[in-house]
């Protein structure tokens, strides 16, 4: 797989989206406590406005995006279990970054769980940088923020 095999999810793709999602997300729900946040998105909806890119054939790695006037947020970035060292999120996180530049914008902004601690430490190996931590209702929230040259 290259950069190149990630491409703007399809209707037909939404069954394999959850199914991605649900399995890279489960392993949180007994440490935080709940579902995780991309685990109830609403997969139809985002593939239908466009926010949704997959990779593989079957799916085995996918980013949700949203555009903003000044940022590009990534709401969400899943890989199957069975695809772990794979290069499947590095490769998505590239395709971030150079989706953010094709639109013109200066920066990526995410946010992890605070319980999701492999997160906080992948991250940055990225450039990303801690912008701030806070509580958004039941989840405890790292804020992270990447500019992009």
């Amino acid at each position: 797989m290259t950069d190149d095999d990630i491409r703007p999810a399809v209707a037909a793709d939404v069954s394999a989206v959850k199914a991605v999602t649900d399995a890279a997300y489960h392993r949180y729900i007994e440490r935080i406590g709940r579902a995780p946040v991309p685990m109830l998105a609403d997969h139809s909806a985002n593939v239908s406005e466009g926010k949704v890119f997959v990779t593989g054939d079957p799916v085995v790695g996918l980013v949700v995006l949203e555009v903003y006037e000044d940022h590009l947020f990534l709401d969400s970035i899943a890989v199957h279990p069975d695809a772990h060292g794979r290069g499947v999120g590095r490769r998505l996180l590239r395709f971030v970054d150079a989706r953010a530049r094709a639109l013109g914008l200066p920066e990526v902004r995410l946010y992890t769980n605070a319980l999701m601690w492999e997160n906080q430490k992948i991250y940055p190996k990225y450039g990303y940088e801690v912008v701030e931590r806070r509580v958004d209702g039941p989840y405890d929230r790292v804020h992270y923020r990447k500019r992009i040259s």
